[in-house]
């Protein structure tokens, strides 16, 4: 039985929230003081950050597909495999979800909060800031890291064509239980080999709902939430999600895949 937007809603909401609750949820274990994972570094956020991917869209996959991700959300419906009036709605369950998400995180670790004096760190908890500022550099960064995350979902998925040969299709593509593993994966070697630079949002729910979560809730001690620079991990993801949405239209038609 086919799956209400509403209901769709939901899923992209849930797995959204678990999502940031593991993801950002290592972040905390990692960078705040007097956790037991306190220092345990980059490899065990990134391994983390790919695992919470699998939980979230293992949760999400048979209700909504999985998508937690408003770049890929996009890149799928300039792929034709999304319909475009979805959007707005799966962004906005998506955005709700992450700052759900980033509430129990800071629940969960509020003590940690309260004995960390580090400012950035905190920040970091809940959002991306590039380790060196340059905008073309971080810009670059997270469009790259999009395009190959968004490349490597649409080549797991074929596209459905219509009768009269156009790639505009109303379903929703389901990555599923099998469909996680491999996701995971991607962002795994996303955040090892290109994260280093800007912390690999990858996906503008992910540092959104998070930042206006640091911007407007008493965290203890918190410093700025960085709104000079969060354009770019909400932008440059969705840049490099629809040039791969293009490549794969192109390569579509050349008879590649």
């Amino acid at each position: 039985m086919g799956m209400s937007l509403f209901h769709q809603c939901i899923g992209e909401f849930l797995g959204t929230m678990v999502l940031i609750l593991l993801g950002n949820g290592v972040v905390a274990g990692v960078n705040l003081k007097k956790t037991f994972a306190n220092g345990a570094g980059w490899i065990v956020i990134t391994l983390a950050w790919g695992f919470a991917v699998f939980v979230g869209v293992l949760i999400s996959g048979n209700i909504s597909g999985g998508q937690l991700n408003p770049a890929v959300t996009i890149g799928l419906a300039v792929a034709g495999k999304f319909a475009w009036s979805f959007v707005p709605w799966f962004i906005l369950a998506q955005v709700i979800g992450a700052l759900v998400g980033q509430l129990l995180v800071v629940a969960m670790y509020y003590p940690h909060y309260k004995v960390s004096d580090d400012v950035g760190a905190k920040l970091a908890t809940c959002c991306t800031m590039p380790a060196i500022y340059s905008l073309f550099s971080n810009l670059a960064s997270e469009i790259i890291g999009a395009f190959v995350l968004m490349f490597a979902v649409l080549m797991m998925h074929g596209v459905i064509i219509n009768g009269n040969g156009t790639l505009t299709t109303t379903f929703v593509v389901n990555m599923g239980v099998f469909g996680a593993i491999p996701v995971a994966l991607v962002v795994m070697v996303i955040g090892m080999s290109l994260g280093g630079t800007t912390g690999y949002a990858i996906n503008p729910a992910r540092d959104l709902g998070p930042r206006i979560f640091h911007a407007l809730f008493p965290i203890p001690g918190k410093g700025s939430s960085g709104w000079g620079y969060a354009w770019i991990p909400v932008i440059g993801p969705i840049i490099g999600a629809s040039i791969a949405a293009l490549v794969y239209i192109l390569l579509f038609h050349m008879g590649m895949c």
